[in-house]
């Protein structure tokens, strides 16, 4: 048993941090224009910019970290799937910021920033260091996560039921109750 746990929580833990320190990374500003810059200095959101379609694609790293715990054999493997599709987005959305962010920045504020620098701020830094991370526990998951155990099967509806209880049998009595099996009932079906 010790076997089919190996590196169950640590994967499981270091992808859910990393998945949502992702998404605070990536709902924050990525690129602000520098602080010697001559431009007229405004709110910060009109000299920040950020990408939005890195936000969405974390919330899905995250959401597929969140099915992962709840299902169990090859839907487990399709949530891992669609998580890693999403950190490998997210890494595309990292690897174009530096190209396009500040472009779209300066064309945004006008002509009075053209020629301006822009500067990564340090939650670029770490949405580039979550989605590596996401990316490497994704990775370990895809490849372990049918021998990881799956959530107790204990509140599941059992899958066969007896017929007829034998009313005379206490232990027969109890067991069918604790299957939710009414014993008074000559057919066996299971109590409402």
């Amino acid at each position: 048993m010790a076997e089919r746990r190996t590196g169950f929580a640590p994967t499981v833990g270091l992808g859910l941090a990393a998945g949502a320190l992702g998404a605070v990374a990536a709902a924050k500003p990525w690129f602000r224009l520098a602080q010697h810059s001559s431009a007229p200095a405004g709110p910060v959101s009109q000299t920040t910019i950020d990408m939005p379609l890195a936000l969405a694609l974390s919330l899905v790293v995250l959401a597929g970290w969140g099915v992962l715990l709840v299902t169990r054999g090859g839907l487990r493997r399709v949530a891992v799937g669609v998580a890693l599709a999403g950190a490998l987005g997210v890494a595309a959305c990292v690897i174009r910021a530096p190209f396009a962010l500040p472009d779209d920045l300066r064309t945004r504020l006008g002509p009075v920033a053209t020629g301006e620098g822009v500067d990564a701020t340090g939650w670029y830094a770490t949405a580039a260091g979550a989605t590596l991370l996401s990316v490497v526990a994704l990775a370990v998951a895809w490849r372990r996560a049918p021998l990881w155990p799956a959530m107790s099967s204990r509140y599941d509806a059992p899958a066969s039921r007896p017929a007829v209880v034998d009313p005379t049998d206490q232990k027969d009595l109890w067991k069918a109750l604790d299957e939710g099996v009414d014993p008074t009932d000559s057919e066996g079906s299971p109590s409402p």
